[in-house]
């Protein structure tokens, strides 16, 4: 069961699964038609929110639950902090009590973020640095994993975490990248901040195997991993990327100076932990930007137009 298998990550994690011979169910929010949700790999799709009640009707007992769903953005955690609140603490909650109740063998995901780190003060990041996150979108991704490790210690549920940095890839239709196509397109080439912020940028395919072996190596202590890459690249070398792929005499992008509240200035992950699961990340950043501006050009301007 892949819950908010309609969203970005989740229908990466879907297909991955049913590529490896799982029969994959879905829900969350979302209409989707069977003729799309089907090629994604999933074998039932339910629009629904996800509580209890709903994973009593159509979840079973599956062998894994991949947590998806929950918010995906730092800036409606700033201005909605209780719908933010809902959509990632409580919908953990609900997976994790109908575990424990109606299918205690279910291994849970959960893909949190590298948010709950706030402003780290050494890099590479492990995963025994200080939790102290500077938004509400980290304080609840923190809370859902006091959660699932809450469960574990408790209740012996198997579990594990991954700390997502920041995931990309074709499809993404916000953020730095989508942003950056439409700007660079139309001639806007001013940024915020001061291009000197770092990220750690791990391509979604990347990050559905990180999470394959997260449920292979699910246990009631729940395991931690950071998901990155271990290369940190500043916004301002990422924007030239993106620029020189969109057209190679462009202008180079320029910056405010101005940074956006909630967003710490450098994030690079330790990913030891992950490889000692066995996995390793496949796709070289710069590789990933070309083929996600090839996206764009052929999907993404049409998109933007309307």
């Amino acid at each position: 069961m892949v819950t908010g298998a309609h969203g970005f990550l989740g229908r990466h994690v879907a297909r991955l699964f049913a590529l490896q011979g799982h029969a994959v169910a879905g829900i969350g929010h979302g209409e989707w038609p069977p003729e799309e949700w089907s090629r994604w790999g999933l074998s039932e799709w339910h629009t629904s929110a996800v509580t209890i009640d709903a994973l009593r009707q159509h979840a079973g007992a599956p062998s894994v639950i991949v947590h998806c769903a929950g918010s995906g953005s730092v800036p409606l955690s700033l201005v909605s902090p209780w719908e933010d609140f809902q959509r990632t603490v409580a919908t953990t909650a609900d997976v994790l009590e109908y575990v424990r109740v109606y299918s205690p063998a279910t291994r849970v995901v959960y893909p949190s973020s590298a948010s709950v780190y706030g402003v780290a003060k050494t890099f590479p990041i492990g995963e025994g640095s200080r939790l102290a996150p500077i938004s509400p979108y980290g304080v609840h991704k923190l809370m859902a994993e006091q959660l699932v490790q809450s469960y574990g210690r408790q209740f012996q549920l198997p579990g594990a975490i991954v700390r997502f940095f920041s995931v990309y890839g074709c499809g993404l239709e916000k953020q730095l990248l989508w942003d950056a196509c439409r700007k660079l397109a139309a001639g806007d080439c001013v940024f915020m901040g001061t291009g000197d912020e770092v990220r750690d940028w791990l391509y979604v395919g990347d990050a559905a195997t990180l999470l394959l072996a997260a449920a292979a190596n699910a246990a009631p202590r729940c395991p931690i991993a950071n998901g990155g890459t271990g290369e940190g690249v500043s916004v301002r070398e990422l924007l030239l990327q993106v620029s020189h792929s969109l057209n190679p005499n462009s202008s180079e992008p320029e910056f405010s100076g101005a940074s956006r509240t909630g967003d710490p200035s450098r994030y690079i992950a330790d990913i030891s932990k992950a490889t000692d699961w066995g996995w390793k990340p496949e796709k070289h950043w710069r590789d990933g930007v070309a083929e996600y501006v090839a996206w764009w050009q052929r999907h993404g301007v049409a998109r933007t137009e309307a």
